[in-house]
């Protein structure tokens, strides 16, 4: 299918089951990095197209389909350094997923599309595109699965490098997210969970994050946490984890999630239409 702009597609939405899969994963445009060294000595592989980036997009793709929903940073959406290709369809038919969205957030034209990506296999109701403030080239996609306030509400976003701008974009977050009592934010916050902002915005929404013992970054020698997948303490986790498939500098981390039974039936008193 095609990329959705912000639309409700509830006429059309499938059921979303009660215990699913998540991973979250900053892809670097499919560009390997095994040590500091090669941001340098592979730096070109940023602006040009080179055989080894598809060769790493099918290992991924093949990771990838083993989940439910796929939060995806650091895409192009079709420029000359990937070849003209859009990584994120790409990806989603590689991987076997029937419904994809992408988000892009830096348009450099033919020489980059910097963009954030989604891989499902349920077609949510509703879909938001959200540009963060804290500066340019930072955005956020927001997946309702249902029509409900109970309904799951899935945040996919890539966060800034600055602590400052970070503290604005999750304020704006908890701002779209507030009232909802079964949420998901998950992507590439670039902080940790000892962060203060990040605790904040853990604290404020009374979330869970399993994982926080386990690094993510870089690839071949994590000592840092910058990717997550923070849910309300509503959601049952049943595992969470990082994976050690180290194809990019990021290590993709993976959860699944069993929700509420109010998250998938509706209860008649709280639509989704009746909140402020």
């Amino acid at each position: 299918m095609s990329p959705a702009l912000d639309k409700d597609v509830s006429t059309c939405g499938s059921i979303l089951p009660r215990r699913f899969s998540l991973l979250s994963y900053n892809i670097q445009v499919g560009v390997d990095t095994g040590r500091y060294r090669e941001y340098v000595t592979k730096g070109w592989k940023h602006v040009f197209p080179h055989r080894e980036r598809m060769v790493n997009l099918n290992r991924m793709a093949s990771m990838l389909s083993q989940y439910d929903m796929v939060s995806l940073q650091e895409v192009d959406a079709g420029s000359l350094r990937c070849g003209f290709v859009d990584i994120t369809e790409y990806l989603a038919h590689r991987a076997g997923f029937p419904h994809w969205y992408r988000q892009i957030n830096r348009n450099i034209g033919v020489i980059a599309q910097h963009s954030n990506g989604f891989l499902s296999r349920f077609r949510p109701s509703r879909i938001t595109h959200h540009k963060l403030p804290g500066g340019p080239g930072r955005g956020a996609m927001m997946f309702d699965f249902g029509t409900h306030r109970e309904a799951l509400l899935l945040c996919s976003a890539h966060l800034a490098l600055g602590r400052r701008a970070r503290a604005k974009q999750l304020a704006f977050l908890g701002e779209l997210l507030q009232n909802r009592p079964n949420i998901v934010l998950m992507g590439d916050l670039n902080a940790g969970c000892d962060a203060t902002e990040i605790r904040r915005f853990i604290e404020a929404h009374d979330m869970n994050e399993p994982a926080c013992d386990q690094a993510t970054f870089p690839s071949w020698r994590p000592v840092k946490k910058f990717d997550h997948i923070l849910v309300s303490r509503s959601l049952n986790i049943i595992n969470s984890r990082v994976l050690d498939y180290p194809l990019s500098d990021h290590l993709p981390v993976a959860m699944e999630l069993e929700l509420p039974e109010d998250a998938v039936t509706p209860p008649d008193s709280h639509p989704l239409s009746a909140q402020a």
